[in-house]
């Protein structure tokens, strides 16, 4: 199979299956996602979503949490992964925000980046997700779904998949395909063991056919 043919069967698949994908992390505003990003970093979605009614309640909107200390932030965040660097990034970020963008989040991924506790992977979430902005966020599960499937063949980093994954997804479907690969990645395609017999992929995964397919036959 080509690659064109797999990513239009893939992208088929995921439009029937799941058209309107969205997100698992809980927000109301840009700002909430924003902080809600930060602390998923190595943390699952669902103990983000935990932390945050409580932490956005103390601190709703960028002034307020820049007026706070890492230390004050630490004790609502302090179940999540890494409490001590991300309370030091959300005041930071809160603080930068107030500073240079008059307490609003900016669209753009190149200023997003700009941020404390912001890499390339939050920036694109944040404009896929909030400003509908056609980039593709590349985390774990998208990096490593991206290369079972056969749709970044030999990619090394994120950025090499996202660049792969940008050039053969029409622009219209980018914000889309995060989520899709994400959820496919945190449901299906797990990292330790794939669930291939209930994954609508199989027939066209470079990974079933080469690994799984390969062993049943012998």
């Amino acid at each position: 199979m080509k690659l064109k043919e797999r990513y239009r069967e893939t992208i088929a698949y995921f439009l029937k299956n799941d058209p309107e994908p969205e997100t698992e992390l809980e927000y109301k505003d840009p700002f909430e996602l924003l902080v809600a990003v930060i602390l998923s970093a190595q943390c699952t979605d669902k103990r983000v979503n935990m932390i945050t009614p409580a932490l956005i309640a103390a601190y709703p909107d960028a002034e307020s949490m820049a007026g706070a200390t890492p230390s004050e932030v630490f004790g609502f965040i302090k179940s999540c992964t890494y409490p001590n660097n991300k309370s030091k990034h959300l005041v930071g970020m809160a603080k930068m925000l107030m500073e240079k963008f008059g307490g609003k989040v900016p669209a753009e991924p190149d200023l997003l980046q700009q941020l404390p506790g912001v890499g390339r992977k939050t920036a694109n979430v944040i404009a896929s997700v909030v400003f509908k902005k056609p980039v593709m966020a590349v985390d774990t599960h998208v990096f490593r779904v991206a290369k079972r499937i056969g749709l970044a063949d030999n990619a090394k980093t994120p950025l090499d998949v996202e660049i792969r994954l940008s050039e053969n997804i029409p622009v219209d479907l980018i914000r889309h395909a995060h989520h899709w690969l994400i959820l496919h990645g945190r449901y299906v395609c797990k990292a330790r063991k794939p669930e291939c017999i209930k994954c609508g992929l199989s027939e066209f995964c470079k990974y079933y056919l080469k690994t799984l397919k390969t062993k049943s036959s012998i």
